[in-house]
């Protein structure tokens, strides 16, 4: 089957066409049910159903695939007609790529106006760290960047809130030494939650254990270990290749992930936060704004723990996640009751997702 003609709603078309081991490795990790929603539409709706979603026949037969990964437990259901409802929009701003309100921005002298670690401030050659003023941990940080626009960077400039993050992680877990699980974000503008819109990102240093999703992660892993005898990353990595979902570039695995928490999901995996990780963090941040169009989004990074530990993190990568958080114009939120208790409703592809990843770090389609 040949790639670019695959979407997610032909998924079990495509399961059929993988080798036998393939599709054991795929059964091992996931469970699919694809079904057919129906209804029928009054006269008075048909123009307006037509005009909206494009065809009377997608809306009342709508194919619904649901993907669960059985290893831990995410779920994320598909339906494409969810990104044509019709939504409320704000109204027209001034914003664009060149110019962005940062309305009273309290990060444009953060020496003077943000507070500092009592370690002292970490500097960057584009950005310089300071406290977070209202912490979610005992050592939470900010990167804030020298150029205030959250969606102007170049590769250097990312690569360098990278390195600054972690040079802080370091500083911080020298001085306290029982800190040891370190965690990235990045949340661009007020989709993704960001509180201010100059640029600037986040980084902690938990004590105990690794936060939760990600002690998840590492426990579902190595679960899978002790199951299987393999590794559940490698593993993760090679069902989604043989889907035609993810590569491998420099040594870092990309994947345009089969669950998604929200739209447009990518994962990267690597063994170390080398410069081939913050390149590919870079690529795949220029993928969404310059040819995606994002214009919000969030990013995490997460690592082994920077010291010994007695829970085993035996073949866990460096990880990243990235999302798209959607349309600034948008009123309404992108996560409701469904997402928060139930499962992930998602109305990307994850197939075209892949072809534009393919297109921009490869040239291929």
């Amino acid at each position: 089957m040949d790639i670019t003609a695959s979407d997610i709603s032909s998924l079990d078309k495509r399961l059929d066409n993988l080798s036998s081991a393939d599709r054991t490795l795929f059964e091992r990790l996931y469970s699919l049910c694809a079904q057919k929603g129906e209804m029928r539409i009054p006269e008075n709706m048909r123009e307006w159903v037509s005009k909206q979603f494009g065809s009377l026949e997608a809306v009342a037969n709508q194919r619904i695939v649901r993907v669960t990964n059985s290893i831990t437990g995410e779920e994320s259901i598909f339906n494409s007609l969810r990104a044509l409802r019709p939504s409320d929009t704000r109204e027209k701003t001034a914003f664009s790529l060149d110019s962005l309100d940062m309305g009273a921005d309290s990060f444009a002298d953060p020496r003077e106006n943000t507070p500092e670690d009592t370690f002292g401030r970490i500097e960057g050659r584009y950005c310089i760290t300071a406290s977070n003023i209202a912490k979610c941990d005992e050592l939470h940080g900010l990167v804030i960047f020298k150029n205030p626009h959250p969606l102007i960077w170049s590769k250097e400039e990312v690569a360098d809130y990278i390195d600054t993050a972690w040079r802080w992680a370091q500083k911080a877990h020298y001085l306290h030494p029982l800190n040891r699980y370190f965690f990235f974000c990045w949340n661009c503008l007020w989709r993704s939650g960001a509180s201010i819109n100059h640029g600037h990102a986040q980084m902690m240093l938990s004590r105990g254990h690794a936060y939760s999703h990600i002690e998840a992660l590492r426990k579902a892993a190595q679960s899978y270990r002790r199951k299987y005898g393999a590794n559940y990353f490698d593993d993760l990595f090679n069902v989604h290749k043989a889907l035609g979902l993810a590569f491998d570039r420099t040594g870092v695995r990309i994947l345009a992930c089969l669950t998604p928490v929200k739209n447009n999901e990518i994962v990267l995996m690597a063994d170390g936060l080398d410069a081939h990780f913050k390149k590919s963090v870079y690529d795949v941040l220029a993928l969404y704004r310059d040819s995606l169009g994002v214009t919000s989004f969030n990013l995490a990074i997460a690592t082994p723990p920077l010291d010994r530990t007695r829970e085993s993190w035996q073949g866990f990568p460096v990880i990243a996640w990235l999302v798209d958080r959607g349309s600034l114009n948008y009123r309404s939120c992108d996560i409701g009751s469904l997402e928060l208790f139930a499962a992930n409703s998602v109305s990307s592809d994850p197939f075209k997702l892949a072809s534009a990843l393919r297109s921009h770090f490869t040239g291929e389609k």
